[in-house]
This record gives structure tokens, sequence and C-alpha cells, in this order.
């Protein structure tokens, strides 16, 4: 791995940290849906060998599927 790759991926996971801070607020279903779009978007990279169309189209999928999702209740006590 040349020291540009290295450079890239270490300021990607910095401000895939920093954003992930920021969602402290959301409601469960914006969480959920967040989380379907990105594994979506690894989904669809993954299975059209990094195709940019595929990659946007297993993100709007995965954003749908996990916007319906329904967690189970929060057993914690408030």
């Amino acid at each position: 791995m040349n020291s540009k790759h290295r450079i890239t991926v270490g300021v990607l996971a910095a401000l895939i940290i920093l954003s992930l801070s920021s969602c402290s607020n959301l409601s469960r279903r914006d969480k959920n849906t967040i989380t379907g779009a990105g594994v979506g978007a690894v989904a669809g990279a993954i299975l059209t060998g990094g195709s940019g169309i595929g990659t946007a189209g297993g993100a709007a999928i995965g954003g749908v599927i996990g916007n319906q999702i329904e967690g189970q209740p929060s057993k914690r006590k408030k």
C-alpha cells in the first residue's frame, strides 16, 4: 500500500468516526436507514465490482430496507 493510499484511508476513517458521533440524537428509524444505506452501498460495490451505479443502487435499496426495519423496543429504564 503506497503512502497516498494510506493517507486516504486514514482521512476516510477519521471522517466516518466524526460523522458517527453526530448520530446520537437521531431516532431509531433514522439510524436504521443510515445503517441500511451503508451496508447496501458496500454490498452494491462488491456485487458490481465497484461500479458507481451499483454502489448508489445498493445504498438506495439498503436505505429503504433499513427504514422499514423496526427494532425491538429498548429494555433500558427511562
